[in-house]
């Protein structure tokens, strides 16, 4: 069992200079621990279904199995709570998004300074949603461009809803939710999914971007 006072990690990415030099950048920083890599998604799964990390950190473009069916493959296994982050080079719309609505938890954009992506992980291991911030803009966007999500103020939200909303625009995950407010996390889920659907979005991330950015 590991140090619950250490974060555990594995990176899935098919590019060993990049996986060596994330190991570098994670190692300096005493909270989080490396338990894995793997440089396909097959053995990415295999790995985290036997190590059961906190963190996964997955590429986007890779050989054989690619990282939006990796994502989806780890978050159909119901024994895995792991919080999965994009780390990628792509910044395209497409992929954003697809991610995002897959199930990640964050996405980060490997050309990030090194400082800000470690900061951005140990924020990530806290619960907190993570994204890099050149793509908020850009998804923000793309809410807009979408179906069209309703403003908070307009979609009817109940207080407990609204409360539940405002953590989740400040990045908190359902347990940290459920921590703050003192509910079961099962409860905290229901909630979650009702004000997704009165805003009309499918993921917490797409809520976090849009209340932002109409609080502009």
């Amino acid at each position: 069992m590991n140090d619950r006072s250490e974060t555990s990690i594995i990176v899935i990415d098919d590019h060993p200079l990049f996986r060596k030099g994330l190991a570098d950048l994670i190692g300096m920083e005493p909270a989080l621990r490396l338990v894995g890599e793997a440089a396909d998604g097959e053995h990415g799964i295999a790995l985290a279904q036997r190590l059961r990390p906190d963190l996964i950190l997955l590429d986007l473009n890779m050989k054989g199995l690619d990282g939006l069916a990796t994502l989806r493959r780890l978050r159909a296994d119901e024994d895995l709570d792991a919080r999965i982050v994009m780390l990628t080079v792509s910044d395209t719309e497409a992929d954003v998004v697809a991610a995002l609505r897959a199930g990640a938890d964050g996405y980060l954009l490997k050309d990030m300074e090194p400082e800000d992506m470690l900061a951005l992980l140990c924020e990530a291991t806290r619960g907190r949603l993570v994204i890099s911030p050149q793509l908020t803009e850009l998804l923000a966007r793309a809410l807009r461009e979408s179906s069209g999500p309703r403003p908070p103020d307009e979609a009817g939200l109940t207080p407990r809803e609204q409360e539940i909303l405002g953590l989740i625009a400040r990045g908190y995950s359902n347990k940290l939710i459920a921590r703050e407010l003192d509910l079961a996390v099962g409860t905290i889920k229901v909630h979650v999914k009702h004000l997704l659907r009165k805003l009309n979005l499918r993921t917490r991330v797409e809520a976090a971007v849009w209340v932002a950015n109409s609080r502009r």
